[in-house]
């Protein structure tokens, strides 16, 4: 049997009742898709708003486009106008409905000029960042944001566009610029590509998830409240420096990711999208239905075809201008029901088709993937989805959103119940190994143990739930504490038997592969700003006599024998269960595991 090869949705007998509703989804992605291309141009094509919209350098002149249909003028405000409105940077209403055009002579805006948009509109005005800017910066006086011409004197000249190889069962390293590095600071791409590449290299992960890269205003927000959907953020650099790195991995045969925030967006009105033209509804759905109940941000209106323009036009200039890999889609399930997910259960397929699920978000996620895989065929595509929809990696043609993976969310959601809830002696093994094997042979998941969201301020990583405070006291390779050696047990065995048996791939968090100690806290207000629990400490992976380096380098090993293994090729076989000895044994290819879970007793022969 081919591992690689999915099963049909309509093979699954559960779902012969929904059958019509699998072929309504279908027909909708279709649909939107005619009426998106106008069946005379292909969906690449149609994805170009990057190109027309925004500041761009001609031979001879700028040109500058912006959609505001319920503006009544626009100025193009910044140092080039000493921040005053002038006539002569006063836009004019273009030919295409809420499109407004200048040109301007190339002497008149120079490379790093700060600028902005002064929009007018019925009873009111306001100064706001260009939708498709390209750059934004914060003075670090007044915190306020703008808009950055960006016209380096000479492109960056990539030397390694992907690795040669498709990567097909991604080893995902999770990562986050700003607290890549153990200084207290914000770090940068370039310290990320000098210190924290090689550390990966060496470890042997094959793909790399950048987060926070889409510019956000707030620092705290790990990036997921996107203000600038077409700017690399500025806090860790240059966009040539996010391109080095990039180019690095690459010449490392690592494929490069980043979250691709499309569920929401900030709500604020001079940074962001919001209210852009004095109207709520521009971008999102008007009414309550706009704003996200849980996260205090805007929802996009997934059925405007402007709206669908703009989020397929940034996912393909993400691609072409940085060379990415694939994307990891953010808050899937928010953007998939019109309940969010929110307090919805999903234990039986009627919760898939009860009239909650947003047809217009599920045919934007068909198409973008779609887009993507037209203009990247290699790309990695992952849905950020807890619902385990019927469907996420099903085709469009079959109703389907096209997804390459899913994450297996409900992985790590086990184990931190079994340890923080459960005693060892009363662990449910045969539970454990079905929750780590099981998903829809229609999709392929990446497994993990942990990312980011268990480590946030308020939660623990899985080894600080079983070590607790001895994690500060007893962690020097010569110290003897029972709650240590426990605990680093489980933390070896965890990782482990989540990666043997893995569907097609895995996935760790930076930092956790070596059981980095406390949780992640952006500077705040609650914490006097402080970036001490937003940084990685890697001088205790790096000391011989910490048991910190004994995790490290367990990890490393169990990654590169598995590797050598071709690991991922082969189906897991159950061998033996035993619950009361805590026994458990598999297969998988030419490999045989066996975990003794039990707390007290080995077990011979």
């Amino acid at each position: 049997m081919n591992r690689y090869k999915r099963t049909k949705l309509n093979q699954d007998p559960l779902l012969q009742p929904y059958i019509a509703d699998l072929k309504r989804r279908a027909e909708h992605i279709q649909d939107l898709e005619k009426r998106l291309t106008q069946d005379h141009m292909s969906l690449d094509e149609f994805a170009n708003a990057h190109e027309y919209f925004g500041l761009h350098k001609r031979k001879d002149k700028w040109v500058f486009r912006e959609w505001a249909p319920n503006a009544t003028a626009l100025y193009l405000i910044g140092d080039f106008t000493n921040w005053a409105i002038q006539e002569p940077f006063a836009l004019n209403y273009g030919d295409q409905a809420g499109v407004w055009e200048i040109e301007l002579p190339l002497e008149t805006i120079q490379h790093e000029d700060l600028y902005k948009l002064q929009v007018f509109w019925p009873g009111g005005n306001g100064e706001r960042i260009p939708a498709y800017a390209r750059r934004a910066v914060q003075d670090p006086q007044t915190h306020i944001f703008s808009a950055q011409v960006w016209d380096p004197p000479t492109p960056y000249a990539w030397s390694h566009c992907h690795p040669q190889k498709r990567i097909r069962d991604p080893l995902i390293y999770e990562t986050h610029i700003g607290m890549a590095q153990e200084d207290s600071k914000i770090s940068t791409y370039t310290e990320f590509r000098e210190h924290t590449l090689p550390r990966i290299i060496q470890a042997g992960y094959n793909t790399i998830q950048l987060m926070g890269i889409m510019e956000h205003p707030y620092y705290g927000s790990f990036g997921y409240h996107v203000s600038n959907f077409f700017a690399a953020s500025s806090r860790f650099g240059t966009p040539e420096e996010l391109k080095q790195l990039i180019d690095s991995c690459h010449q490392a045969g690592i494929a490069v990711i980043i979250d691709l925030v499309h569920a929401h967006a900030v709500k604020n009105e001079t940074e962001g999208l919001s209210r852009f033209d004095g109207t709520p509804y521009q971008y999102f759905h008007a009414g309550e239905r706009g704003n996200h109940p849980a996260w205090d941000s805007r929802c996009f209106d997934y059925g405007k075809p402007e709206v669908l323009h703009f989020l397929l036009s940034n996912a393909r200039y993400w691609i072409d201008e940085f060379n990415l890999d694939g994307f990891r889609f953010d808050g899937v399930t928010s953007m998939l029901y019109h309940h969010h997910g929110l307090g919805a259960a999903f234990t039986d397929y009627h919760a898939y088709f009860d009239g909650n699920l947003d047809l217009d978000a599920l045919a934007y996620l068909a198409l973008a993937n779609k887009l993507i895989h037209a203009i990247r065929p290699h790309a990695l595509t992952i849905a950020e989805d807890v619902s385990g929809l019927p469907g996420i990696g099903a085709s469009e043609k079959e109703g389907g959103c096209a997804f390459d993976f899913r994450l297996a969310m409900g992985i790590p959601d086990c184990w931190f119940k079994l340890a923080k809830d459960i005693p060892d002696e009363a662990w449910n093994l045969g539970w454990l190994y079905h929750e780590l094997t099981s998903h829809r042979t229609d999709e392929h998941v990446i497994s993990y143990l942990e990312s980011h969201d268990q480590a946030l301020v308020g939660g623990k990583t899985f080894i600080f739930e079983l070590i607790d405070k001895e994690m500060y006291f007893n962690m020097h390779a010569s110290a003897s504490n029972l709650t240590v050696d426990r605990g680093i047990a489980l933390h070896k065995m965890a990782r482990l038997i989540t990666f043997a048996t893995a569907d097609h791939g895995y996935l760790n968090f930076m930092g956790n592969e070596f059981g980095h100690p406390e949780w992640i806290d952006f500077p705040r207000e609650g914490n006097d700003w402080t970036h001490h629990y937003a940084r990685r400490q890697w001088s205790l992976r790096d000391n011989i006599d910490l048991k910190f380096n004994q995790l490290g380098n367990f990890d490393q090993a169990m990654l590169q024998h598995l590797n050598k293994a071709d690991h991922f090729k082969y189906d897991t076989h159950l061998c033996h269960i035993h619950e009361q000895d805590k026994i458990i044994a598999f297969e998988r290819g030419k490999l045989l595991f066996c975990f003794n879970f039990h707390p007290n007793q080995s077990q011979p022969n």
